[in-house]
């Protein structure tokens, strides 16, 4: 079978990456998040905290410092969003696989067999997630949603070129509120399957 890909974006807190887990079980196939971080670390020779930690702060001043990339001189945070794209092009190349995050729908828009996910929640829910499934106090919860909420939007707006509205950007965007995680992953198997066409004998 030709090899497809599942992009995941989602939403902080709409429990966005166990659903990605979850649907990569379901379908045999690998699923790569923290991974590309680890790949992108060896790549650039750089200790993966810094990676994991900056690598969707396009706003951060730290990131503004200069780096070394072959015969440039270019920002880390674009270096770091070069190698982690590059990364995810080799992954996909080889197998069906499920990227979350890191503006891989824009990355793959013109893959031949993809199909583009957003997963959000309202408001309350994910703020409910971060104090009963992440362990957060209501303070944190709050200020973690808000943070993170803007900075994947500076992030997406740098790297997701031509991609002024996200709603113009995904296959699909579903409510994992709504059905929760079992039932969100089981809606997508589904839509996968047959948006895929996945059973049909290649």
């Amino acid at each position: 079978m030709e090899p497809y890909v599942i992009t995941i974006s989602r939403q902080f807190a709409s429990l966005g990456r166990t659903i990605a887990q979850e649907l990569s079980k379901r379908l045999g196939i690998e699923f790569y998040d923290r991974d590309i971080v680890e790949a992108a670390a060896k790549r650039m020779e750089l200790p993966v905290s810094i990676i994991s930690d900056e690598e969707e702060q396009a706003n951060n001043a730290f990131l503004k410092r200069k780096h070394l990339l072959g015969l440039g001189v270019v920002p880390l945070d674009d270096e770091i969003f070069q190698v982690e794209a590059n990364i995810i092009q080799d992954l996909t190349a080889r197998e069906s696989c499920i990227i979350v995050g890191r503006c891989s729908h824009y990355l793959l828009k013109d893959h031949p067999k993809s199909l583009h996910i957003y997963v959000y929640a309202p408001y309350e829910a994910r703020l409910h997630n971060c104090m009963n499934v992440l362990q957060m106090d209501e303070k944190t919860a709050h200020s973690m949603i808000r943070e993170v909420d803007k900075d994947r939007e500076v992030y997406r707006k740098r790297y997701a070129k031509g991609m002024d509205n996200i709603y113009d950007a995904f296959d699909l965007m579903i409510d994992s509120s709504r059905f929760g995680v079992e039932g969100t992953v089981s809606v997508l198997t589904d839509i996968v399957k047959q948006g895929l066409k996945l059973d049909e004998p290649s």
